[in-house]
């Protein structure tokens, strides 16, 4: 019997995998049978085109028509797809249409390089190629050193071989040579004449004077020019992804080039090879809203062709950060996000709004800044406009100068545009055609009033009079093409770096009040979420977006979401945190460490990130394990000084500066002189444990009953501490994981009764503690969701609670058929059983009760498999959560 493969509407789960040499589409093969037993529906492949040799991720695409041979290639992709139909599984792939890598093995940025202009390709990039200064050239900054430096220690060279013919080698990589740059030397002549080759490479030595000088007369007359790679912020002339000099933008507004980018995966979609896509960073396109209904529409024609009565309706998830209140509108033609929203969502419901104030105060002394979060956001947009994204900046004013009526409008205008992009409240804005739409003119205002605030307190009221010319100009009122289209454009594609950078890779390592709010997707200054607030966003993806992604962990993400999970609990317990950290900060701070403000909040970070990611079975006596822990917060730590820019940085690492932490966390091993410290940060979270564990079983719960698509990230079905990346990009021991499946299956059945999966006493404290409960939760419920997929396509109903228990209760109905029940932020009432295993006292609930949809229906409690016994109507706490702080209703019958 052949088995369907799920369509779009039917995708209960996905399970995220990173695709790599060292896990191919051939190892996701044989992890299969393990993947069909946990539930989920479709895997969620990391990008597979051909990328940059040793690529760990695939986002740096050098050929988007062929799947890379690193990862099996086609062959195996075509496997993985036909042995994952036998087991009921689909495919959902990562694309990536916003950037290339800028590699020699990217044929089409190779014919750039060598003819410019001329290219066939030119326009494929987004290249300017009339920025002043630049002579019509590729500004190129991938030297290690000054040109001339290079030059004389032999790191620029003339080379030849059989697949580039005769080519320049810069610091090892290959750079093309135009062919009328080298057209005196014969080189018909050279490729059949080894001595003729050896005296022109010879010549060109640049060992001797006269070698240096001819191949630096080579070297000048190519199509680019390579610079220090220090001058790129300043002086680049094409758009990167971010700042990162090794991705070059890529034109898919452009009709030849969106078909060139999506042939491989159109042609994988109509052969039923795959069933949906998934589009990073859709905010960088040109055109987004244009670019997702092209797509869609490709992919409607290509679903007319797939086999076996495939055809449904395209599945297009976007990776898009969505600002508090922001929403994907009816523009959007796509299912949804990829899902941070949902986990800056469930991670905010965790928190404790009442630990905000103590936390806010503590932080504020620690790091001698009592700023908001938003003064930091602030303070880093500027930070990046004027020293990273330097160019851009300096084009979006050009553009903005080339439409402005006043030719010496620069001295109000600059300062007009900087804080109308430090206050942009969103990624971006998506005036594409026409004037700008009602609902982005709704957060455009929002930035101009608060520029306009900043700009009369700061004495620049002269500025404010252009914000209105620039609310009409980059809104599109009169036109948005030509001079006003390219000036839209340069405004629309600085925001998202911008946001991205200065926010996430920037103030996620400076403030520190709680470092579990500083998640992608979160905002730092949104402490926490009422269970209000949570229904009111899980009713606005019910009626919308239904087919999105559901994320609590991701390639990534800043830290796991079981270390979040932790971290939350500190929320509700703020003062004997503070007391631990104090003291660990105060007597256990090595004389060596930095001080000051900056190094004082650094170390609360720091200690933050050590409770975060301690594995909850280590014994801090551990040697080896202690070491193998403190290597990864080492280099954790490395990266986060670096990111925040204060005690050091990526262009400029500030060694002497990063030494001491690196020093102070050897110290923290056995045997060393501060390894009390590790001792009794240890045992401050053995105290937090059963509290985290319920807070990590109640954000899988969550994910997997609200109304969307649940995400599962490679391995986090077990619990997951992990750091960023390349921390969470770790290999997963997926036998592990099936062995421990196996015998969950084996042990729910006793007889002929079946054993529940969550009873208080069914499990040793081990399996709490390292994940195997929270996989049974996850195994569990994704079989729920295969046997009432009407219920959770269905719609959702808030379920009114207690007055006593509005703040810690949660409950819902999902298509009258499933209810759900969670209690939240209940830290309190948490305890440890005789056998380790945490609990919650029946006595907690009192006699609060939860009336249940459907009148006199009959409904069984799915995680401890019993029915649910109703007094005057109503469903009681007190039995409901007996033990646990959830329950998962199923109605029977009536």
């Amino acid at each position: 019997m052949s088995i369907q493969t799920p369509s779009a509407q039917q995708a209960h789960a996905t399970l995220r995998l990173q695709l790599h040499a060292s896990y191919t589409m051939d190892d996701a093969c044989r992890d299969l049978p393990y993947f069909a037993r946990l539930g989920v529906t479709h895997l969620y492949l990391s990008p597979i085109s051909r990328s940059r040799e040793g690529s760990m991720h695939g986002y740096d695409v050098v050929d988007h028509t062929q799947v890379d041979e690193a990862r099996g290639g086609e062959p195996a992709l075509r496997r993985l797809a036909s042995a994952a139909r036998q087991h009921g599984l689909g495919l959902l792939l990562d694309i990536v249409p916003n950037h290339m890598a800028t590699d020699p093995g990217n044929a089409w940025w190779w014919d750039v390089l060598t003819h410019g202009k001329n290219s066939r390709f030119a326009n494929w990039f987004d290249i300017d190629w009339e920025a002043q200064g630049t002579g019509g050239k590729i500004l190129a900054p991938f030297l290690g050193k000054p040109t001339e430096q290079a030059l004389q220690e032999g790191d620029i060279r003339l080379r030849h071989d059989e697949l580039r013919g005769l080519h320049l080698e810069v610091h090892g990589q290959a750079w093309p040579l135009a062919p009328e740059s080298i057209a005196g030397l014969g080189v018909e002549k050279l490729e059949h004449d080894s001595s003729a080759l050896q005296t022109c490479l010879a010549a060109h030595d640049p060992a001797g004077t006269e070698g240096r000088a001819r191949l630096q007369e080579l070297f000048e007359q190519q199509h680019y020019r390579l610079e220090l790679w220090r001058e790129a912020a300043r002086s680049i002339n094409w758009r990167r992804f971010f700042e990162v000099s090794e991705l070059i933008g890529v034109r898919v507004e452009e009709d030849e080039v969106f078909a060139a980018v999506h042939e491989l995966p159109l042609r994988l979609y109509a052969e039923g090879l795959i069933d949906g896509l998934r589009i990073d960073h859709v905010d960088g396109l040109a055109l987004p809203l244009a670019y997702c209904r092209k797509l869609h529409g490709a992919m409607e024609a290509a679903a007319s062709r797939r086999p076996d009565g495939q055809a449904r309706a395209p599945w297009i998830v976007v990776e898009k950060i969505l600002a508090p209140g922001e929403t994907l509108d009816e523009r959007w033609m796509v299912r949804g996000t990829t899902g941070y929203d949902f986990a800056a969502e469930v991670g905010g419901l965790l928190h404790d709004a009442s630990g905000e104030a103590p936390l806010s105060s503590a932080w504020a002394e620690i790091s001698g800044d009592a700023r908001p979060a938003k003064a930091w956001l602030l303070e880093a947009r500027q930070e990046m406009l004027d020293r990273h994204f330097i160019a851009e900046r300096r084009a979006l004013l050009e553009a903005l100068g080339a439409l402005a009526a006043d030719e010496d409008a620069s001295d109000t205008v600059e300062p007009a545009v900087d804080a109308l992009l430090r206050h942009f409240p969103t990624y971006r804005s998506y005036v594409e055609e026409g004037a700008r739409a009602a609902n982005d003119q709704v957060w455009f205002d929002r930035a101009r009033e608060a520029a306009a605030a900043e700009l009369v307190a700061a004495g620049q009221g002269a500025a404010v009079q252009w914000l209105q010319w620039l609310d009409e100009t980059l809104g599109g009122v009169g036109k948005n093409s030509g001079a006003a289209g390219r000036a839209i454009q340069r405004f629309q594609q600085l925001t998202p770096p911008l946001a991205a950078k200065s926010l996430e890779d920037t103030v996620f390592y400076r403030y520190g009040r709680l470092l579990s709010r500083n998640e992608v997707g979160s905002d730092p200054a949104r402490f926490a979420l009422t269970t209000s607030e949570f229904h009111q966003y899980n009713m606005l993806r019910a009626t919308r977006r239904m087919g999105g992604l559901l994320a609590t962990a991701t390639h990534d993400h800043k830290r796991g979401e079981d270390a979040r999970a932790r971290l939350a609990v500190l929320s509700e317990i703020p003062d004997l945190w503070l007391q631990h950290c104090r003291r660990w900060m105060q007597v256990g701070g090595d004389q060596a460490l930095p001080k000051g403000g900056s190094a004082q909040a650094f170390h609360y970070m720091l200690l933050q990130t050590l409770v975060a990611a301690w594995p909850p079975m280590l014994s801090p006596n551990d040697r080896h394990g202690v070491d193998r822990l403190l290597q990864r917060l080492q280099a954790w730590a490395v990266k986060a000084m670096r990111e925040g820019k204060l005690l050091s940085n990526w262009f400029e690492p500030q060694e002497q500066h990063e030494a001491p932490w690196q020093h102070w966390l050897q110290q923290l091993a056995p045997g060393r002189e501060q390894h009390w410290v590790l001792r009794e940060l240890a045992d401050f979270v053995l105290e937090l444990e059963p509290a985290a564990v319920f807070n990590g079983l109640v954000q899988t719960c969550l994910k997997l009953t609200c109304p969307g698509v649940p995400d599962l990230y490679q391995g986090t079905e077990w619990r997951d501490f992990s750091l960023v990346d390349p921390d969470n990009r770790r290999p997963v021991d997926y036998a592990a994981r099936a062995r421990a499946l196996n015998l969950i299956d084996q042990a729910l059945l006793d007889g002929e009764h079946v054993i529940a999966p969550l009873a208080v006493g069914a499990w040793p404290a081990q399996a709490w503690v390292d994940g195997r409960v929270k996989q049974a939760l996850v195994a569990t419920l994704l079989a729920l969701r295969k046997s009432r997929p009407a219920a959770f396509c269905g719609d959702y109903q808030p379920l009114e609670t207690e007055d006593e228990w509005t703040q810690h209760l949660l409950a819902y109905a999902r298509g009258g058929e499933v209810v759900v029940v969670s209690a939240v932020k209940c830290a309190s009432a948490v305890r440890q059983g005789a056998d380790g295993a945490p609990f919650v006292p029946a006595g907690t609930w009192r006699a609060g009760g939860i009336a249940l949809p459907g009148g006199n229906a009959n409904w069984v409690d799915v995680l401890r498999r019993r029915p649910v016994q109703m007094v005057d109507g109503r469903a009681p706490l007190r039995t409901l959560l007996d033990g646990l702080p959830i329950a998962v209703l199923l109605r029977t019958q009536g």
